[in-house]
């Protein structure tokens, strides 16, 4: 457990056994109680323990766009300080796009030990189980280190934590703790109450549609991460948030018995599982011209690829043209994409809901 001086009323905010594995409840739990106020010193849980805030931290350094976008939603977008793994251009709308690049890049990638360590935040907010396993950064700084530079260390559960868990992600409470989590370290947990309240009115919905299809009647789905590359395959497996993104929208992720969070296949194992339904995940290319034609390069290559041009979903045409981003990165925009998937592929049933 890290340590952290505790004085006066401490509010504790448990990383729940679902922050990490979605059961359906409430991963944020503890964060209830401590959202009817904004009093510190506030303790928060993670994965790898706890740490002791006395007050809301001042200079913040995100690891990549998920941490980062999630202070921006916040209100808490002035106290980020740097970022590792920057938002694509266009990939956050309007007056969040604006704030983000204002946020100082400490790294395209992983931020380098000496330039974290060196950046006089108080707080950095980590999406990452490791650094190390991100690769050409250098070792991650020890936690030793993060104390003696004054820095307090947070793993985001929804990430970071994920990966080192046993339970799947088959609902977004790993990232609704996560935001809660947030709002009561930096003081905006009536924000985050609200942030949340919005995604589970999504998510809700679609249950309200969808729940009652069983998961061996629900039609299967591949992620194709097209950006990764196409001469080897990159699958999201049932530790990463898109496999919650898939199963709330009542589908049946092709790869939810893949025991991590992502793990490179084959195309041999993407044509045994023969999906129903492919998502042409791409990363935002900063317009719509550009996200278009790179939509049409992913569809292309599936159509013209001799392994992958007989599957059922390339043969009718099954295409979602929706980003990586909102899939594979912990936010809000999570419960946007359960809806989009959803009513693409049940439309039936949300014209009867109507």
């Amino acid at each position: 457990m890290r340590p952290g001086k505790l004085c006066g009323v401490v509010v504790v905010v448990a990383l729940a056994a679902t922050a990490c594995g979605g059961s359906g409840e409430d991963s944020g739990a503890g964060t209830d109680k401590e959202a009817r106020g904004s009093g510190f010193p506030v303790r928060i849980a993670d994965c790898k323990g706890a740490t002791t805030f006395a007050s809301a931290p001042r200079k913040i350094v995100t690891s990549n766009a998920a941490a980062l976008e999630m202070l921006l939603r916040l209100g808490a977008g002035d106290r980020v300080i740097g970022t590792g793994f920057p938002p694509g251009k266009g990939s956050l709308p309007g007056a969040l796009g604006e704030q983000a690049r204002k946020v100082p890049v400490l790294g395209k990638f992983v931020i380098p030990k000496e330039k974290l360590l060196g950046s006089g935040a108080d707080l950095y907010i980590d999406t990452f189980a490791s650094m190390n396993i991100m690769g050409g950064a250098g070792d991650a700084p020890t936690e030793e280190e993060f104390t003696a530079a004054g820095i307090k260390h947070l793993y985001l559960a929804s990430t970071a934590c994920a990966p080192m868990t046993k339970k799947p992600q088959r609902d977004l409470s790993g990232v609704e703790g996560d935001i809660k989590r947030l709002g009561a370290v930096t003081g905006t947990a009536r924000r985050a109450d609200a942030l949340v309240a919005g995604m589970r009115a999504k998510t809700a919905k679609v249950h309200e549609a969808v729940g009652d299809i069983a998961p061996g009647k629900r039609p299967t789905y591949f992620f194709f991460d097209y950006d990764a590359g196409t001469k080897q395959p990159v699958a999201v497996c049932r530790r990463q948030v898109a496999n919650a993104v898939i199963t709330q929208a009542g589908a049946r992720n092709v790869f939810d018995g893949c025991d991590a969070d992502f793990k490179p296949v084959s195309w041999e194992d993407v044509v045994a599982k023969n999906p129903d339904w492919i998502q042409l995940g791409i990363r935002n290319r900063g317009d719509a011209a550009a996200d278009a034609k790179a939509y049409d390069e992913a569809a292309a290559f599936l159509k013209n690829f001799p392994a992958t041009k007989g599957l059922t979903a390339v043969r009718n045409g099954k295409f979602l043209r929706i980003g990586s981003a909102r899939t594979t990165i912990a936010g809000v925009g999570n419960a946007d994409a359960v809806e989009e998937i959803a009513h693409t592929i049940h439309p039936g049933r949300f014209k009867a809901a109507r």
